[in-house]
């Protein structure tokens, strides 16, 4: 779920098939350097869930703000290509196991050090150690050792513990000299080097490890295109043009301020009065009758994204660990109504378990996401029914309301079940209680691809222990299909196996997709030029005022 930024040169291995382009926008004539150059520009953001370090966020809100403010291994071309090198020097390979990495030399941290290879073994490291709590941490399971540095509770949330890991460092991560580490992996795994874009993999600069994380993340140290300023919590994170960046994608405009809104209607009327330069999602009330076209002309962006629209189940709920009843609410979910009467065309019913726009997913392999009301009412029956009220959440600061009530309502209609939704206050509330594995009902879910293979919508979302398996599903025939894919000799083989495990999650329906992305955004007047990248958020560096 991250951006990508513009690149030239290629990956020194071979990478995932190119991406269905999502689309590049621009505004109506010419930039002006000389405006652009101490120009400043205001985009829509919402609270980060927590302090921004790279290996511990999950979240767009604050993976927007990392993605701006580091740069990786690897770039994700704007126009859905294959990933490329960008601090990369080169990646080198002969098996898919042991890769030597070469990054280039001279680049800077915002605090003025040095980039070196250490950065990143050292953040890998530290992400890697279970007992730091790194939401990311699972994304580093393909480096040998990392059985030895990651534990996990072995009941959930029971009265068990997870054990002390017996090492702190991954074994298969070696330093070689300032420039130069190399990775040995458990298995050859042949996507790896298509994974290092995305923001788990960013290197730390030698004073985190002098620091709390969360005071690093209060205010971060990164190596990308801008650099940190403040931040007022749910009001404004200011970001600034960094001068001594020195890779491809430099800033043309000066100041980045990114205010946190709780409503994205208001966010809508402030981007109509030129007080906002860039919204990257239209409120649904504007979707009505194209008013979003009468309103914004040529200011006004449409494009498709490789992400989908969820529900996802607290399955450490008991109520909730039937795959029948779960199964028996995918199907009593129109999805074409919703599309059709809530987005007004402007989505697309899902039917699949990875967005099709995605390298190795097989498109229509969701059976759950058909519209079956008498098969739902079937499976709910075999399941004992459901006892007393599902609730369905979302978080208000976004246009989540009107199809999370008509999901819910639907639900209430074809099963039967006392079904309503419920907002909560802001994305950072709604996400801490996902993470807390507090929710008591349904919840709105979305995934927006981190990086272009199949791969990405399996291990972290339904594997034990992944990364953004936040409902706690367990299956351990997927766990198997998945590992046995990740060792596949090539990207192909690998797929073919993830398309085994997808079968399984399928029968046990851990989430319901629910609809495809289509994506329509808005900037303002004083915005000449700009792209969106391959998952459709804004890319900073191509703003032209």
């Amino acid at each position: 779920m991250r951006v990508s930024k513009r690149a030239t040169s290629a990956i020194a291995l071979s990478a995932a098939a190119a991406l269905v382009a999502s689309g590049c926008s621009s505004g109506d004539g010419d930039g002006d350097a000389a405006a652009s150059k101490d120009g400043s520009i205001v985009i829509h953001g919402v609270q980060p869930e927590n302090p921004l370090v790279p290996s511990n966020t999950t979240e767009t809100g604050g993976g927007k703000i990392i993605d701006w403010m580091w740069t990786g291994l690897v770039e994700y071309p704007n126009d859905g290509g294959a990933p490329r090198n960008a601090l990369a020097e080169s990646i080198n390979t002969t098996d898919s196991k042991v890769f030597t990495i070469k990054i280039k030399k001279g680049t800077k941290f915002h605090d003025g050090t040095e980039v070196k290879a250490k950065n990143f073994v050292d953040a890998w490291n530290w992400a890697a150690y279970s007992p730091n709590g790194a939401q990311n941490g699972s994304f580093f399971s393909d480096i040998a050792g990392f059985d030895k540095t990651y534990t996990s509770d072995p009941d959930g949330e029971g009265p068990k513990k997870a054990p002390a890991p017996t090492a702190e460092k991954l074994s298969g991560l070696k330093v070689i000299d300032d420039q130069t580490f190399e990775v040995t992996l458990a298995a050859p795994t042949a996507v790896f080097p298509t994974k290092l874009g995305y923001s788990a993999f960013m290197p730390l600069p030698d004073v985190f490890f002098t620091q709390k994380p969360e005071e690093f993340g209060k205010n971060p140290i990164g190596n990308g295109p801008v650099k940190f300023v403040s931040w007022d919590d749910n009001v404004l994170i200011k970001l600034t043009r960094f001068d001594d960046y020195n890779l491809r994608d430099t800033m043309k405009v000066k100041d980045v301020d990114v205010k946190l809104y709780q409503d994205e209607t208001a966010a809508y009327n402030d981007l109509l009065a030129n007080n906002l330069d860039f919204l990257e999602s239209i409120p649904t009330s504007a979707l009505a009758g194209d008013k979003w076209k009468t309103d914004l002309g040529e200011r006004g962006l449409s494009t498709t994204t490789p992400t989908t629209g969820l529900i996802a189940f607290p399955i450490y709920d008991k109520r909730f660990q039937n795959p029948k009843l779960r199964r028996a609410v995918s199907l009593s979910i129109d999805r074409q109504e919703i599309t059709d009467k809530i987005f007004f065309g402007t989505r697309k019913p899902a039917d699949s378990w990875a967005n099709p726009l995605t390298p190795g997913a097989k498109p229509g392999n969701c059976t759950a996401c058909k519209f079956d009301k008498a098969e739902a009412q079937r499976l709910l029956a075999e399941a004992g029914g459901f006892t007393g009220e599902m609730v369905f959440y979302y978080n208000t600061d976004s246009s989540h309301k009107d199809w999370m009530d008509a999901v819910a309502q639907q639900v209430k209609t074809n099963l039967g079940i006392e079904a309503r939704a419920e907002g909560m206050p802001t994305f950072a509330v709604f996400r801490q209680q996902v993470n807390a594995h507090k929710m008591t009902g349904p919840y709105r879910a979305a995934w927006q691809q981190d990086y272009p293979d199949v791969e990405n919508w399996i291990n972290p979302l339904y594997v034990t222990g992944g990364s953004s398996n936040d409902g706690l599903y367990s299956n351990p025939q997927v766990d198997a299909l998945a590992k046995a894919a990740g060792a596949a000799p090539s990207l192909e083989a690998s797929h073919e196996q993830f398309a085994k495990a997808v079968e399984l999650v399928d029968q046990d329906v851990p989430s319901i997709p629910v609809y495809f992305y289509g994506q329509q955004s808005g900037h303002s007047e004083k915005v000449k030029k700009l792209e969106l990248n391959n998952v459709g958020e804004l890319d900073i560096t191509s703003v032209e005022l």
